[in-house]
């Protein structure tokens, strides 16, 4: 394993293209494109303004940079430097700003959500889209980029449009049976279309795409209700996180719950292996260097924490949530399948430092990692069942069915790690600090392990 140097960035605006070859950082109101293999610099663009949203066209070619407080998004041509291209929403305002599928349309949402401004690189022509929700995840499109599905509120009731993403006509509109529509998404195959109601309301709605209702799921009608949704990669398996501490798993022939996944405070469970972060002072002197090692013989020098396997039964760290405070920290908040679909993993709020990791065949606990902090993000390898997580210290950690290790980030200036990404290939790993950024390179045996 090993690192890069460091460079600076600004509010963790960092992304590899989409075909792997290139890292875009921002810096202020530049934006600096690098080699990936070299980290050399390609381009150097400078924008108005100081950069809000940075994205990458799917095909690598183009970046837009968004400058929310300007109103206003700047394209940038890595073919051809010399092009470039403004897009002024003017007084309006400008909400957010993203790409289309094909790379060539970008969808700039107004303030107060007014409407949807579709702007085409190609033909420079404009269409409006009225009435966008002011929700949680209210646009989604299908993973092959054929279709958008947009949350839409009007005449105080939920609808969904769905459009073909070529010409942007309007494929089907129907109402949905929500009280207060909080995000929608598509199953990784394009053919169902999940809808969630707000946290208020414990209601699943899964429609196919000529809007018809094929199923509704609630597991409750007290209190507070979902708040995570997740599909599998394959599309059997649909995840909700819920205020309860409960995920349930849907099955995709009868979107009944195939299992649940409760969060306990004790764990006694023999078929769980429980980790647990221990830290140590570095100590002066080489064999005071703590061996970290996996089960595959790969292994990596760490002086200030490791991982131990703690005997059953294990208590949880539990900190209880202040109910007369909004959005209570209680609950399952994340969720994130592995790419082969086989196994889960979960964070529930109330016990912040803690990630669960499910196995989706045996349907049971397969790891708990408890950390010394509170878990900032964790991310899936892109290609294999391997989890990196981060709590905001100088370390990475890494989760594979072999193992756990604890990698510390060797630059000086204490590197505080605040999230992660994967390279598209899974070998490497985007480690995003503050206001500095580093790339972790895996070993090749690791890579194949």
């Amino acid at each position: 394993m090993n690192f890069s140097e460091v460079f600076k960035q600004t509010n963790q605006l960092c992304k590899v293209s989409p075909d792997g070859k290139y890292l875009a950082t921002c810096v202020q109101y530049r934006l600096v494109v690098r080699d990936m293999s070299t980290l050399q610099i390609l381009h150097l663009y400078s924008c108005l303004d100081q950069i809000s949203h940075m994205d990458w066209s799917s095909d690598s070619l183009f970046i837009l940079c968004a400058m929310y407080k300007r109103g206003m998004v700047q394209v940038w041509s890595l073919e051809q430097p010399d092009w470039h291209c403004k897009i002024d929403e003017g007084s309006i305002g400008l909400l957010s700003s993203r790409w289309s599928p094909d790379g060539r349309h970008i969808l700039n949402t107004t303030e107060f959500h007014l409407r949807i401004t579709v702007w085409s690189l190609c033909t420079k022509a404009v269409s409006y889209i009225k009435y966008p929700k002011v929700c949680q995840k209210g646009i989604d499109f299908s993973r092959d980029g054929s279709y958008m599905a947009l949350a839409e509120r009007r005449d105080c009731k939920d609808y969904v449009s769905v459009f073909v993403c070529d010409d942007w006509h309007l494929l089907r509109h129907f109402e949905t049976e929500t009280q207060d529509l909080a995000g929608l998404e598509w199953s990784p195959n394009g053919c169902v279309l999940a809808v969630w109601d707000s946290c208020l309301e414990y209601k699943v709605l899964l429609y196919s795409l000529d809007g018809r209702l094929l199923s509704t799921y609630s597991a409750y009608e007290w209190s507070l209700g979902i708040k995570s949704v997740t599909w599998s990669p394959s599309s059997q398996f649909l995840a909700i996180g819920s205020y309860d501490e409960k995920v349930r798993i849907l099955n995709h022939i009868t979107w009944k719950k195939v299992a649940q996944f409760e969060h306990p405070a004790s764990i006694n469970s023999t078929k769980a292996v429980v980790y647990k972060e221990v830290e140590r002072r570095p100590a002066v002197g080489a064999e005071d260097l703590s061996l970290q090692t996996i089960s595959d013989g790969s292994a990596l020098f760490n002086t200030r924490s490791k991982y131990e396997i703690n005997p059953l039964p294990v208590q949880i760290p539990v900190v209880k949530p202040d109910q007369d405070r909004a959005n209570p920290k209680i609950g399952v908040s994340a969720l994130a399948f592995s790419s082969d679909s086989r196994y889960l993993a979960t964070k529930n709020d109330n016990m912040a430092s803690v990630v669960w990791v499910w196995d989706t065949q045996k349907m049971s606990l397969e790891a708990v990692l408890e950390q010394t902090s509170a878990v900032r993000c964790f991310q899936w390898d892109p290609r294999r069942p391997r989890l990196a997580l981060c709590t905001g210290n100088a370390r990475l950690y890494l989760w594979t069915p072999a193992g756990c290790v604890s990698v510390q980030v060797p630059t000086e200036g204490g590197f505080q790690v605040q999230a992660l990404n994967w390279h598209c290939r899974g070998d490497a790993l985007l480690v995003l600090g503050k206001e500095q950024l580093c790339l972790c390179y895996m070993d090749a045996d690791q890579d194949h392990e």
